[in-house]
């Protein structure tokens, strides 16, 4: 078996914004389930039948003071997607702010957006089939 990443957990401070920010990226995800709990207030797994977001609500109220690509912990979630223009078109008409967006790789084009709690999101496309075009990383 070929391993893979079935899922990451984070913690938001509304879940149900964290859910909204996501379907209107991806809307062929799904919520495959979620619940209460005693250290997490409620809980929710978004995704597909293989990987998911586990989202949970911890009761803080405001983003900590890590700064992504500076200090330890998450700088961003990559997803592929079929229509990276689409992704953005439906998140920019949905108020979420736009961070970069790259469209000089011929076998790649990435879309970067934030979430309510100014979590990174990246969105690719990738132009070719080949993983030796999608991968090179001297273009």
């Amino acid at each position: 078996m070929q391993p893979y990443l079935e899922h990451l957990n984070m913690t938001s401070t509304d879940v149900d914004e964290t859910i909204r920010f996501l379907l209107t990226a991806m809307p062929k995800l799904c919520v495959r389930g979620g619940g209460d709990g005693v250290k997490a207030k409620h809980w929710v797994h978004v995704g597909t039948d293989e990987s998911y977001l586990c989202i949970e609500d911890r009761g803080a109220t405001e983003k900590g003071p890590h700064q992504p690509y500076v200090h330890p912990g998450m700088n961003h979630l990559g997803f592929v997607v079929e229509d990276g223009a689409a992704v953005a078109e439906r998140l920019r008409a949905a108020g979420y702010r736009e961070g970069s967006t790259y469209l000089d790789h011929p076998h790649r084009h990435r879309y970067y957006f934030f979430d309510h709690d100014e979590n990174e999101y990246e969105f690719v496309q990738y132009l070719s089939d080949d993983p030796a075009e999608r991968n090179d990383y001297d273009l």
